[in-house]
């Protein structure tokens, strides 16, 4: 711990005074450190499928039934897990600046869960389905009463409401992001691998307009490469004593 915060206290040395806007990208990392697997890795694998063969369109019009039991099997467990602090510490972080927008890659929902309001979720959200005709939407518990769940308004068949492998992002949700990116003086990267494009490429843009950018990750990654400044920890244990450092520098 003496050596996190002595980290700490030595990197932030050159982080302005005064900031105005601050901007948060969010991965698999920080949900993990709450029980829930990661996409891909040894957690990944169900049934002998691998993620990529299921989270498709193709995969759904082929066999919904088995994509729903999968998403099932993920809900049930992104059910019992709870914020850990560094989704607490988010919350305190949005309270503290006028503009700040969090950018999450996860469809776990619990960035809202700890109270976090101004969120983009890149990937959709996982308790949301969405219907394949009408496009109605409406959030759905665990259990589920039906598999494949079916529209209340016309019948057809709902999806989760996640962005799947062939899909492309709303650009709408990424044009906000880049607005906003573009005018931020400091910018979170935590625990975000980097292996999907988007994020990383937003935040690219961001250390281009002059962005200082904070990479807290326990492993490399392909932000790593332009980060200016990088923490190699767990983000429940990091960003909280982070946070109390930058807090008394910009209060001071």
């Amino acid at each position: 711990m003496n050596n996190l915060y002595k980290d700490i206290e030595n990197q932030i040395v050159n982080i302005p005074d005064k900031i105005e806007s601050i901007g948060i990208i969010t991965g698999a990392g920080i949900s993990q450190e709450s029980g829930i697997p990661t996409f891909r890795g040894k957690d990944g694998l169900w049934k002998n499928y691998k993620p990529e063969e299921l989270a498709t369109p193709y995969a759904f019009e082929k066999n919904p039934k088995l994509v729903w039991e999968w998403y099932e099997m993920r809900r049930q467990i992104i059910k019992k897990a709870e914020p850990n602090p560094a989704h607490y510490t988010l919350v305190k972080m949005e309270e503290f600046f006028e503009n700040f927008l969090l950018v999450t890659q996860n469809v776990d929902g619990l960035h809202e869960k700890a109270g976090s309001k101004n969120i983009i979720e890149l990937h959709g959200n996982i308790w949301r389905a969405r219907c394949i005709l009408c496009n109605y939407k409406e959030f759905l518990e665990t259990p589920l009463p039906e598999i494949p769940p079916h529209c209340p308004k016309c019948n057809s068949l709902m999806r989760p409401d996640v962005l799947w492998f062939g899909e492309t992002y709303d650009t709408n949700l990424l044009n906000i992001v880049q607005d906003f990116f573009q005018k931020i003086g400091l910018l979170f990267v935590i625990g975000s691998s980097g292996q999907v494009s988007v994020p990383v490429y937003l935040a690219k843009e961001a250390h281009l307009n002059g962005a200082i950018v904070i990479e807290i990750n326990p492993d490399f990654s392909m932000y790593s490469h332009f980060a200016d400044i990088i923490l190699r920890y767990k983000a429940a244990e990091a960003l909280p004593i982070l946070w109390q450092f930058l807090k008394e520098k910009w209060q001071n």
